[in-house]
């Protein structure tokens, strides 16, 4: 397990970007598949992607696919969700999650053992 923290939400307007930070701890940091999953209220909770933990594999959810990118910097213990062209409907919490799992890609909620706390990220028209 890793603890993890998020910072970056905010409200913005729509087209306009927005970078998402996780801090993790521990040092096993390049051993875990990060990722984000978001919720918006009266939805359920939409895998947005992730990465490896080399950071050579990256996967994204068709709503989001080529509009956010997912890095990470191993050194840092720290992943980023970077969104551009926000739209009113990206409007959520957004929260960073640790895999130890295989098939993290499969964005199932129960691949990800660690979970952050959530930053809001609001989205107005």
């Amino acid at each position: 397990q890793v603890q993890l923290v998020e910072s970056g939400g905010g409200l913005v307007q729509a087209g306009a970007s927005l970078r998402l930070s996780c801090a993790a701890s521990g040092r096993t940091f390049s051993s875990y598949n990060m990722g984000w999953f978001r919720q918006a209220p009266g939805k359920e909770r939409e895998f947005v992607g992730g990465i490896s933990g080399s950071g050579g594999f990256t996967y994204y959810g068709a709503s989001v696919k080529g509009r956010f990118t997912i890095s990470r910097d191993n050194a840092k213990n720290t992943v980023y969700l970077q969104m551009n062209s926000l739209k009113p409907e990206d409007t959520a919490v957004y929260y960073c999650v640790a895999s130890a799992s295989g098939i993290w890609w499969s964005g199932r909620p129960e691949e990800f053992g660690s979970w952050g706390q959530g930053t809001q990220v609001s989205v107005s028209s």
